[in-house]
């Protein structure tokens, strides 16, 4: 029989174990990060008495984002991921999502239709270690003095305030970010966050009018970033950030398809995600 509790500090080393039989890099930090952002939205399933699953989500108002879910493989096909995921998204609703968003494997898009998502639009994943000239001139580093800026903007594009979630990528001094700006008001900005030899870039937030800043950004960040493994999760469709990254000797990992139940969001602007967890 299964039954669904909240994530706790002591499911860590399950949650990482577990997360790493698919190949995803996990640490402690990244579900301690996720469980400070969304204290009550990390699940474990349990099969009887033993840990067998687990879910992430996060909220964002009325947008909300299903992350990492994984079963064990003995236990697939039992029903033990449809529990998991409806259990997220009845969560998410309660606290008044009205949109949730995902990252999908291609082969995986059946079965969140068969919850209501559809398709929307192709990411690659990449990496690399940035071989790259001296930053451009046009984006600066961001101070304590953009932030409010950077979340207002991030809030127009993205379609939901992360202020949560980008007030903990900024205010730690270990991340980077950097900011574009027109006559004081921020047209764009980039951030990457760093944990030792690694780095997770993004988000990535412009305009599509401002292609030529996302480029800049880019260009930037990845000057600053020069020799760490670094991920990034990129629209198919953004071929000239696309082509940036080829230059700087990145590869193309694997695709995802970005996935809704309910209206699309981040539809007018030109980005690259957050994480694969929180959109």
């Amino acid at each position: 029989m299964f039954h669904m509790e909240k994530m706790e500090v002591g499911d860590f080393p399950f949650a990482v174990e577990l997360a790493n039989t698919m190949d995803w890099n996990m640490t402690t930090a990244d579900f301690e990060f996720n469980m400070r952002l969304e204290p009550n939205g990390c699940f474990v399933l349990f099969h009887g008495q033993e840990r067998s699953g687990i879910a992430t989500c996060i909220s964002f108002g009325k947008v909300g984002w299903f992350g990492n879910l994984v079963v064990k493989e003995t236990l697939r096909g039992e029903g033990a991921g449809k529990l998991l995921l409806k259990h997220a998204i009845d969560y998410l609703k309660n606290t008044g999502v009205e949109t949730v968003g995902l990252y999908a494997y291609p082969h995986l898009t059946k079965f969140y239709e068969s919850f209501g998502f559809a398709s929307d639009i192709e990411f690659s994943v990449l990496k690399g270690k940035p071989e790259v000239p001296t930053s451009q001139e046009g984006a600066k580093e961001a101070k304590q003095l953009d932030v409010q800026g950077i979340i207002d903007f991030d809030s127009r594009c993205f379609g939901a305030n992360r202020q949560k979630l980008l007030e903990a990528i900024l205010s730690d001094r270990s991340n980077v970010c950097y900011v574009s700006t027109e006559n004081g008001e921020v047209t764009g900005y980039v951030s990457a966050k760093v944990n030792g030899g690694m780095a997770e870039l993004g988000p990535l937030m412009c305009r599509v009018t401002r292609e030529k800043d996302a480029v800049v950004l880019l260009r930037t960040i990845l000057s600053r970033l020069y020799g760490l493994e670094v991920f990034i999760y990129l629209p198919k469709k953004e071929t000239a950030l696309l082509n940036v990254l080829f230059e700087a000797g990145f590869n193309e990992d694997f695709r995802l398809v970005r996935m809704f139940l309910g209206s699309v969001v981040a539809d007018n602007c030109l980005c690259a995600a957050e994480s694969l967890e929180r959109g």
